[in-house]
């Protein structure tokens, strides 16, 4: 992997984790002394991250995490059925057993996380497993709206999961996994109107645990998918 490449992942993993938060300020200087990088690669690196919706970009004023305000948590929510439950279905239209043994091997890796109670894990699978869901529904309409989708989803995911895990919780993660074989099998059979239903289940196990810790009183959120 190059500099640049290995930049890219880096931050992406660093954003997605929360290790860097929502408006936290990036500097160039510093990431390019950190990564052996000139300043142009750097900036060019940048503006594609904003593009992809990690950063935010603004005249006369620094780089930046791309934030999580009440308007951008509530049009998440609106949003995530849709693009969701969308792509999967494109994604059972599409799927070839090799994107099902690559689903398969996303799944185990997610699965473990579970079993070992591995935070950072957890969210980087899921994540992974919805992006190439994305990438098997093979659209250049939605692809874009998904991955803007995950990134918030991922750092909501990580707040929730900060959680102390309790028998209920336990819960709703062991089922997150059979959902997602489900999803897997659904996707594996051509069954659109199957992986539909079971996307939309699996959004409102996420979208029950998130709001609980992270919507502040006066946000209104569906009540369902």
């Amino acid at each position: 992997m190059d500099k640049k490449a290995l930049l890219a992942e880096t931050l992406k993993r660093r954003i997605i984790s929360m290790e860097l938060a929502p408006g936290a300020v990036l500097d160039e200087v510093t990431l390019s002394e950190e990564f052996g990088l000139s300043r142009p690669p750097v900036r060019e690196l940048i503006r594609q991250m904003a593009a992809e919706g990690y950063l935010e970009l603004e005249p006369n004023r620094p780089v930046r995490v791309s934030s999580m305000s009440h308007h951008s948590l509530r049009n998440f929510f609106l949003a995530a059925p849709l693009i969701y439950i969308a792509t999967t279905q494109l994604a059972a239209i599409n799927a070839s057993k090799t994107d099902i043994e690559q689903l398969k091997q996303i799944q185990k890796q997610f699965r473990e996380a579970i079993d070992n109670n591995d935070l950072e894990g957890r969210v980087y699978y899921n994540n992974l497993f919805h992006l190439e869901i994305g990438k098997i529904a093979d659209n250049a309409y939605l692809m874009p709206s998904l991955e803007r989708l995950l990134i918030d989803h991922a750092r909501l995911g990580k707040i929730f999961y900060k959680q102390p895990t309790s028998d209920d919780m336990q819960q709703d993660l062991d089922a997150a996994v059979i959902q997602h074989e489900q999803i897997i099998q659904a996707i594996e059979q051509h069954d659109v109107a199957i992986a539909g239903e079971i996307v939309r289940i699996h959004l409102d196990l996420s979208r029950r645990r998130m709001t609980e810790y992270v919507v502040p009183a006066g946000i209104e959120v569906p009540l369902s998918y």
